[in-house]
């Protein structure tokens, strides 16, 4: 359970390109975080959004992800077509579902949220920071390969795939203009190894101070 008295928050969004191994480093921040203590233990979201989405839709979440993963827009009507009329629920209602499920993450905190237009939907949350993790092509081309055991080519392709699909889905959360101007901070990962990058964002986080209006446990002998 979230924070669910005081302040929304606290929130922390990570926007990535592809092969900068954001969910991973997700885990890791959380990790450190969580040894400082606080009211709540922080969790990291990505796929677990279209799976709380797909519950509340009362669909799979195959589903919900196919919708988001549409390059062509008027494929959408074929995909719909593909639910149940019972379970039948318009693009729509699944847009306004996600964004529902990602702010309500955001607002409980203590959360880490990767992707999934996560810097847009929190945008309005004062205890929150927001970042964007970039690598050369190179460097995410070899952890794509690595990864995933891909020849060169098939990671190239994967990389130009994945972002067209991350493109759309933020798209679906409507128009938004000067999106780089809603991040806090750009990383570069081949910059910095995995420590002293987490050492980079636990400084922001501290600098930001998006942990001032939340408690640490306890502590009974």
């Amino acid at each position: 359970m979230g924070n669910m008295v005081g302040p929304p928050g606290p929130v922390i969004t990570i926007s990535r390109e592809v092969g900068c191994n954001g969910v991973k480093l997700a885990h890791k921040i959380a990790k450190r975080l969580n040894k400082r203590n606080l009211d709540n233990d922080w969790k990291v979201l990505s796929k677990e959004v279209f799976f709380q989405s797909a519950k509340e839709l009362d669909v799979e979440p195959e589903k919900v992800q196919r919708v988001f993963r549409q390059s062509d827009r008027y494929v959408f009507n074929e995909i719909l077509e593909a639910f149940s009329n019972r379970k039948y629920k318009s693009e729509k209602k699944i847009v306004k579902t996600v964004t529902d499920v990602i702010k309500t993450f955001s607002k409980e905190g203590f959360c880490i949220i990767v992707g999934r237009a996560g810097h847009i939907i929190a945008h309005d949350i004062k205890n929150a920071l927001h970042m964007r993790l970039v690598a050369p092509i190179e460097y995410r081309i070899k952890t794509i390969i690595d990864n995933n055991h891909l020849n060169r080519e098939e990671a190239i392709d994967f990389i130009e795939k994945v972002e067209k699909e991350r493109l759309t889905f933020r798209k679906s959360m409507g128009k938004v203009e000067y999106e780089e101007d809603m991040f806090d901070m750009f990383l570069n990962r081949a910059s910095f190894d995995e420590e002293k990058t987490i050492d980079l964002i636990e400084m922001a986080i501290e600098k930001k101070n998006i942990l001032r209006d939340y408690n640490s446990r306890m502590n009974y002998y």
